[in-house]
């Protein structure tokens, strides 16, 4: 038996949903852009068709949000530049930031789980391709040298102490366990 939809939370988690993947058009755009060295030209085809899903998907949140009653937002979600622009740093940031937006779709499949067929199978499908995109990024990653315990959540690295730098030639503790 179908259980009642909430419209008000589902319009909500749609608009967060919206601004979130917009504001992945921009991050995409922005790393495109600042891809360099010899993978350039796949890397940025990559960034610039995330950014191209990253509308796509926006788009159809504010069609089912406006089929809804809501009314689409013309903000994006806050975007932290970390000024850091190597591939190891893009590619950890576009992983987490699939992470986020995986977050957000599997709150909305819970929001609409047994109250709208439809519904439940859009947040399912979109669900299905940001846990692909995570599997791709980890993939590459693996490429450059990085590995994650898990498949499944990746283990961020851990930050070094407050006021204990690292030693000279070191850039992080996991470059640090390598020299080891």
């Amino acid at each position: 038996m179908m259980k009642d939809l909430d419209t008000k939370r589902t319009c909500d988690l749609l608009s967060r949903i919206m601004e979130f993947e917009l504001a992945g058009v921009v991050r995409y755009t922005h790393y495109s852009l600042m891809v360099a060295g010899p993978n350039r030209i796949p890397i940025v085809a990559f960034m610039k068709a995330q950014a191209g899903e990253s509308l796509l998907h926006a788009q159809q949140a504010g069609e089912i949000l406006t089929g809804l009653g809501g009314h689409p937002t013309v903000r994006i979600a806050p975007i932290k530049e970390s000024f850091k622009h190597t591939m190891r740093d893009i590619l950890e940031e576009s992983q987490s930031h699939e992470q986020e937006a995986l977050d957000l779709y599997k709150a909305l499949l819970h929001a609409v789980e047994d109250r709208s067929v439809y519904l439940e199978e859009f947040a399912r499908t979109q669900i299905g391709q940001e846990e692909l995109h995570g599997l791709e990024l980890r993939k590459m990653l693996r490429d450059i040298g990085v590995e994650h315990e898990s498949a499944h959540h990746p283990v961020p690295a851990p930050k070094p102490t407050a006021g204990k730098p690292l030693p000279k030639g070191v850039t992080s503790i996991s470059s640090a366990r390598k020299k080891r």
